[in-house]
């Protein structure tokens, strides 16, 4: 089983690169966003020490830790965040390894795909046998940011500022997937990785 971590910049359409690769190979596939979700749940890892660090105004009315009352704290305090990411990412990636682990064991996959914004940042560059940058040029990705999210040119500009250079996504990736809208041209492209990676043909990418 190959472990390939995917990444890029938001707006790059790495949602859709993983659906596409869901129909090309025998793959699991686990977002590390979704992972950070669970491990801040009541009774979870992360809980009762980001409460401690936080304070009970970040939790809502149900018990759990409201995201945008979390991201609001967080993001206008640097040193915070700092504290915040000690307590979630050692979790995340522990949690991560362990279901490589099981599926290495269960032997059921070709493929264990890994989705993370910060992949690279957080280090799992030594765990993985290689990184996919899913590359989309920044006007495509604003255009979708405005259409699926109603960011304004302002959020989209800071939010690409605070993310690593297209030259610093290339230098630690082995495969670029260039992915501007057509999506059969980006089938192509994945299909091309998976042969160099030993996978079966998968479906025509044509069709």
């Amino acid at each position: 089983m190959k472990l390939i971590g995917i990444t890029g910049g938001v707006g790059a359409g790495k949602t859709r690169v993983l659906e596409l690769l869901k129909e090309l190979c025998c793959c699991r596939i686990l977002l590390a966003d979704e992972v950070g979700n669970e491990v801040k749940l009541p009774g979870q890892p992360c809980y009762e020490r980001l409460v401690e660090l936080l304070g009970k105004q970040v939790l809502s009315e149900d018990g759990t830790i409201d995201k945008k009352k979390m991201a609001g704290m967080i993001f206008a305090d640097p040193a915070l965040l700092d504290r915040v990411n000690e307590i979630i990412h050692p979790e995340v990636k522990r949690y991560i390894l362990e279901q490589v682990g099981q599926e290495r064991e269960r032997g059921d996959v070709e493929y264990f795909f890994l989705e993370a914004a910060l992949l690279i940042e957080c280090g799992y560059e030594a765990v993985l046998d290689e990184i996919w940058y899913i590359h989309a040029d920044e006007s495509v990705r604003a255009a979708r940011l405005k259409e699926s999210r109603g960011y304004s040119d302002e959020k989209i500009r800071q939010i690409f500022e605070s993310q690593l250079s297209e030259e610093e996504f290339r230098r630690h990736c082995s495969v670029v997937i260039e992915n501007n809208g057509d999506l059969k041209e980006t089938k192509r492209q994945l299909q091309a990785a998976l042969r160099r990676n030993g996978a079966a043909d998968g479906p025509d990418p044509a069709k």
